[in-house]
């Protein structure tokens, strides 16, 4: 009897590991949208992690947007993911408001969805850092390494373009 309930509760702790595993990253648009970005039905994803407050977040906009245009009308979807925080004790706390001015400001043509602290999407891609790009594949797996940090003098597009195009 004893083993039997030894087996049952190694055989519990397996399915719920797998249903964690298997778990939706969902986050919320600025406007309010829930957007499942590992359920993208069969497309390619692009991840821009970053946040308001970043020196260089005006480059990864910049970066994020010629990406939204060569990809426009293909088989993939770009999105910025905001990691500023919600909570409003922290010093970096941002509103919906901001992130839109933000957004604004930098013309991105991609839509921004939060992450607060990178809660949801740091653990699950291996984010060690922000600014960073994630390649999702078309099942919603990450394809490739993380493209972390942003260096003004190179053209990060173009080794995530590669990984883009190889999942085409």
């Amino acid at each position: 009897m004893k083993i039997f309930k030894k087996i049952t509760s190694i055989f519990s702790v397996v399915a719920l590991s797998a249903v964690f595993a298997a778990a939706q990253t969902n986050l919320t648009s600025i406007d309010g949208r829930t957007v499942d970005i590992e359920g993208q039905n069969g497309k390619v994803v692009i991840l821009a992690i970053g946040a308001s407050w970043l020196q260089l977040s005006d480059k990864q906009a910049e970066y994020t947007n010629a990406l939204a245009k060569k990809y426009a009308g293909k088989n993939v979807v770009v999105y910025f993911v905001a990691t500023d925080s919600t909570n409003g004790k922290s010093k970096n706390y941002a509103t919906n408001d901001t992130l839109q001015k933000f957004a604004t400001e930098n013309k991105l043509s991609v839509p921004v969805l939060r992450d607060s602290e990178g809660s949801a999407t740091f653990k699950k891609f291996a984010i060690d850092q922000v600014p960073s790009f994630v390649v999702l594949d078309k099942q919603g797996n990450r394809s490739g390494n993380i493209f972390g940090g942003i260096d003004p003098k190179f053209d990060i597009t173009v080794p995530i373009s590669k990984q883009v195009d190889k999942l085409l």
